[in-house]
């Protein structure tokens, strides 16, 4: 079995403040408890060193970007599990309420897709059904920020998502 990268407490702590500035600025907030955020942190840096990206440190990665799109950090799910729950699936991200103390964080159910269904749904995407539009609408998938160009931004401008995270929006 091979072993898991080395992450030094350096890179946690360099890797968390990135991330509570890039939560600042998009009016997001990081779970209070640093312990839990350093431990989160330590995931989302392992799974980077091992396959390349940030995937969500808990849910299982494929190893393979493409499939594994949905659980970059941010995942696609992070904005619906805060606005039902008050946290995202690992709890890096919380409400306010969780961040200020006045309510804790609670299990929550997955609400990835089964791989059968992921399937079934990027095969439904490869229909193009913008075929007769001049100019296609893209949506970012992890915040919903939408343009209308050829070709999806670099980096999100709200979220910073890579290019890779938009679809075609209908």
């Amino acid at each position: 079995m091979k072993a898991l990268p080395e992450v030094t407490e350096q890179e946690v702590l360099q890797r968390a403040r990135e991330l509570a500035g890039l939560a600042e600025r998009g009016a997001y907030h990081l779970h209070p408890d640093s312990e839990m955020t350093g431990a989160l942190v330590r995931g989302l840096l392992i799974n980077e060193k091992r396959y390349g990206y940030p995937a969500c440190p808990c849910r299982c990665a494929s190893g393979r970007r493409e499939d594994d799109i949905d659980i970059i950090c941010p995942c696609f799910y992070r904005d619906a599990d805060l606005a039902e729950y008050g946290a995202c699936y690992c709890a890096l991200y919380v409400s306010a309420e969780i961040a200020g103390g006045s309510r804790s964080a609670e299990p929550i159910p997955e609400r990835r897709p089964s791989p059968a269904e992921r399937a079934a749904k990027k095969a439904a995407e490869h229909a193009d059904v913008f075929s007769g539009s001049p100019v296609p609408v893209l949506r970012c998938r992890v915040c919903g920020y939408l343009c209308a160009r050829p070709s999806p931004p670099e980096h999100c401008p709200i979220c910073h998502a890579t290019a890779d995270r938009f679809e075609r929006f209908a």
